[in-house]
């Protein structure tokens, strides 16, 4: 969707757990993807994710969106080494990862021109790519960098035990942002606060 998803995403979620018979209260806990990506999309999700959660009394965790798309195509057949994760930015670039044949990120992501993605798979000895650099490359793997729902849910499941097994409370999920945004900020002032408690008689 290009728009509406603010609007849609809500009973989306209610159509998704009537279908399964489940209420929010019977969710071990909420998963949402990180990015990155659209700016709004992002923090549509994650505050839809947390707001969920608080209602719930569950956790919500993050899920970056390369680390999904390497769990998929960690186990497809193929050449096994090091994985080239792609997913497409603006103005002709891409977000990068490297990923080892398990799919556990081995640097940081990176946003990039496609010609500068391409040098750094191959300076990784990427053996195979998913998402856009596939084809940029000429290396096998999947040219698509959509998600799949029930990768974020089953990763977002593994932070959440992990994260009870040390006896610790999972961090919740925020955006993953590599650039700032494109809007501005506002150069006007903020209006005045008004104090918590008015006098008597104001």
């Amino acid at each position: 969707m290009t728009r509406g998803q603010a609007e849609r995403l809500a009973p989306m979620i209610a159509e998704a757990l009537s279908a399964a018979g489940l209420a929010p209260r019977d969710l071990a806990g909420i998963a949402a993807c990180t990015g990155p990506g659209n700016f709004t999309g992002l923090r549509i999700a994650v505050a839809a994710a947390r707001g969920l959660a608080l209602g719930a009394g569950r956790a919500s965790v993050g899920v970056p969106r390369l680390m999904a798309l390497a769990a998929d195509a960690a186990g497809a057949v193929g050449a096994p080494g090091p994985l080239a994760v792609s997913a497409a930015a603006t103005r002709g670039r891409v977000h990068l990862q490297i990923f080892d044949a398990r799919g556990a990120a081995l640097d940081d992501i990176a946003l990039l021109e496609v010609e500068a993605a391409v040098a750094r798979a191959r300076a990784a000895g990427a053996r195979r790519a998913v998402g856009p650099l596939a084809e940029a490359a000429g290396l096998p793997g999947p040219a698509g960098d959509l998600v799949d729902p029930a990768q974020v849910a089953r990763l977002g499941a593994r932070v959440l035990a992990e994260a009870a097994a040390r006896g610790e409370a999972p961090a919740r999920p925020a955006p993953i942002y590599l650039r700032p945004p494109d809007a501005a900020p506002s150069s006007e002032r903020p209006p005045p606060r008004l104090p918590t408690r008015l006098t008597d008689g104001a």
